[in-house]
């Protein structure tokens, strides 16, 4: 197969001196950077008018497993919008592959042919050696480590163990992961035993993407907002502060992102995570309040924002900023993923706003 070639020119940090990393590094160390950072979640893709072209010569799973397609969807948006953090372009799922999950991406979400449904089924989930498991990817985050050349973050992402094991049960999306939440409920014996194989493979994940360039590892905990506080402390937190624990080890910061969960806020920072990523749901000085000002906070600006005009979306930016106070610790975001629809000229422009009117 014929392979798009890596863009021939460097990336220029949107601001000198100050380079992105540095910008996305201070924040996260809770460090008053020269501007707040900003990037987006699912920036790489959506709206990209790149992207569209080599979705139509190529499939998702083809862009993800092919590492010079996967950095190239990595690096266009910090090329088209200048953002402070280039996130790596790969399925949550990947992973999960290398355990004997058999899946595949269509438009409405992952589809797995093989769900969990019994304890035989648990029993046979693989605990492979993540280099054997997904070399593309961490193939694809040195290329991508090496064309930035530090100028960029690289954000290495996984999801959270909560929601790759629902993926796991329910075998595609769901609106509120019943059968998942049958079997955690009803037979904690079989979750708990899911949930260490789960763990342990993202632990050795987040590890795999460290070592091979990573500068910042975000964890996607979308579904968390399902539970409650009492059945997330009991059926998640032990797991994830496994892992929030193995990242630590390492020095490289950490953000702890989950949708719909302003009432998970406060187990949340237990979890661990140098930085909590908020979404649209909650005010984020309401947020930031709530998880410690002495903690880094991520977010939130409502994406649909972005699907009407400029004055509309500069007015939610300048909220969102005037709840953060120019306080330390704050990277720029959404509340969740770039709408399809969004007009890339709209997010460039966003990107220079938040730099211009936080500059230091």
């Amino acid at each position: 197969m014929q392979q798009d070639r890596l863009p021939a020119t460097t990336v220029q940090p949107p601001h000198a001196p100050s380079t992105g990393v540095a910008r996305f590094l201070a924040a996260c160390r809770h460090e008053q950077p020269d501007a707040t950072p900003i990037w987006f979640m699912r920036q790489a893709g959506r709206s990209s008018k790149g992207y569209q072209a080599l979705r139509e010569k190529y499939d998702v799973l083809t862009l993800t497993k092919t590492p010079e397609l996967c950095a190239q969807m990595t690096l266009m948006p910090v090329q088209s919008f200048g953002v402070d953090g280039a996130v790596l372009y790969a399925d949550i799922m990947l992973p999960l592959e290398g355990m004997g999950i058999d899946f595949e991406l269509r438009t409405e979400g992952p589809v797995i042919h093989n769900p969990i449904r019994s304890a035989r089924d648990i029993e046979a989930l693989r605990l492979m050696n993540i280099e054997e498991s997904v070399p593309y990817i961490l193939d694809a985050l040195r290329l991508v480590r090496r064309e930035l050349e530090g100028k960029q973050a690289v954000i290495g992402v996984t999801g959270g163990p909560f929601t790759l094991a629902c993926y796991m049960i329910e075998g595609k999306p769901s609106r509120d992961y019943a059968t998942a939440k049958a079997l955690m409920y009803g037979q904690p014996e079989l979750w708990d035993a899911l949930m260490e194989k789960v763990t342990t493979v993202v632990t050795q994940y987040v590890l795999a993407e460290i070592a091979a360039g990573a500068d910042v590892i975000q964890i996607f905990e979308s579904w968390i907002g399902t539970l409650s506080p009492s059945a997330y402390r009991r059926f998640v937190l032990p797991y994830t502060q496994r892992i929030f624990a193995a990242i630590k080890q390492t020095g490289t910061p950490a953000i702890h992102f989950g949708t719909g969960a302003a009432a998970l806020l406060e187990t949340m920072v237990e979890a661990g995570g140098d930085v909590i990523s908020v979404d649209w749901r909650v005010e984020l000085d309401t947020a930031w309040e709530r998880i410690g000002l002495e903690r880094g906070i991520q977010g939130n600006l409502d994406p649909t924002l972005l699907l009407t005009s400029w004055p509309v979306l500069e007015a939610g930016m300048q909220d969102v900023l005037r709840r953060a106070a120019n306080r330390s610790g704050h990277i720029f975001n959404l509340g969740h993923g770039i709408p399809m629809a969004a007009d890339p000229d709209l997010l460039r422009r966003l990107v220079d706003a938040v730099h211009e009117t936080t500059k230091r």
